[in-house]
Order: C-alpha cells, then sequence, then structure tokens
C-alpha cells in the first residue's frame, strides 16, 4: 500500500483490521442479510454463537452422562441386580470398570456383563448386601464362601 500523503498514512488501521474483521464475517458467512455483511451485527451474532456452542459442549457431556447411566440401570434391571448392587459388588472384586465401559459392554457384549452381574450378584451374596433381587446365587460364579 503506498500512501501519498501523511494524512491517509495515519488514517490507514493497517492490515490487522482487515483481518480481525475477515475472522469474524468467516464465522459468519452462513448467516442470512446484514447479519452476514455488517460487521456491527455480524460480530453481536458471532459472539452470541460462540456463547452457545460453548454451553452446548457443557451440555453434550451431562446428555452422555445421563445416557449411559439409563442404558447401566436398563441392563442391570434386564439381569435381576440392582445397579447399585452391580457397582458395589464390582468394587468389592477389584473389577474397576467405570459407567462408559460398562454401558459399551451391556450393548455390544452382553454375555461380558451378564458374566459381570453375576460376579457383582454372588459377591453381594457372600457380603449379605440389602440390595440384592435375585434369590439364588448364580451357578456360573464359584466363590469360595458360597462353595458348599
Amino acid at each position: 500500500m503506498v500512501f501519498l500523503s501523511l494524512n491517509l498514512l495515519t488514517r490507514s488501521r493497517g492490515p490487522d483490521e482487515f483481518w480481525r474483521k475477515r475472522k469474524i464475517f468467516k464465522l459468519a458467512a452462513h448467516y442470512i442479510g446484514r447479519r452476514r455483511n455488517c460487521y456491527s451485527i455480524a460480530i453481536r451474532n458471532v459472539q452470541r454463537a460462540l456463547v452457545y456452542a460453548t454451553d452446548a459442549r457443557k451440555l453434550k457431556k451431562v446428555d452422555i452422562t445421563e445416557l449411559r447411566e439409563q442404558r447401566l440401570i436398563a441392563a442391570t434391571k434386564e439381569h435381576g441386580i440392582n445397579f447399585i448392587t452391580l457397582i458395589e459388588g464390582l468394587v468389592r472384586c477389584n473389577i474397576l470398570l467405570n459407567r462408559k465401559v460398562l454401558a459399551d459392554l451391556s450393548i455390544w457384549e452382553p454375555r461380558s456383563f451378564k458374566a459381570l452381574t453375576d460376579i457383582a450378584c454372588a459377591r453381594a451374596k457372600q457380603d449379605q448386601l440389602k440390595y440384592t433381587n435375585k434369590n439364588e446365587v448364580p451357578k456360573s460364579v464359584f466363590v469360595r464362601g458360597l462353595i458348599k
């Protein structure tokens, strides 16, 4: 850029303003009307959209957590054991699986999840936890205190 006078040089804000505005206009490219073309309106709408996106990332984590909890509760109810008993029984057996892994096992590996519920149920019966729904001990699990 060539300036023929000192007046024009001082009025020029340089390339920084161009790139700053360009960044906002790129984010507002899919808007309609003046929200896309007018900088002062575009910057307000882009700012609001970025706030919504930040909030949505947090809410997505909450939604995924709630979905996993519901899947685990449904899977444990299907196998006749309480969710709290499952978690407590697995912890007492030193099987340290988080809820994400347990939810994935309940969907994609139902036999493995059934084995885990049997182990947790047997341990709950051995330790006499009060939340068990099954009256008998699963036949597929051998625990020292339960062999007669």
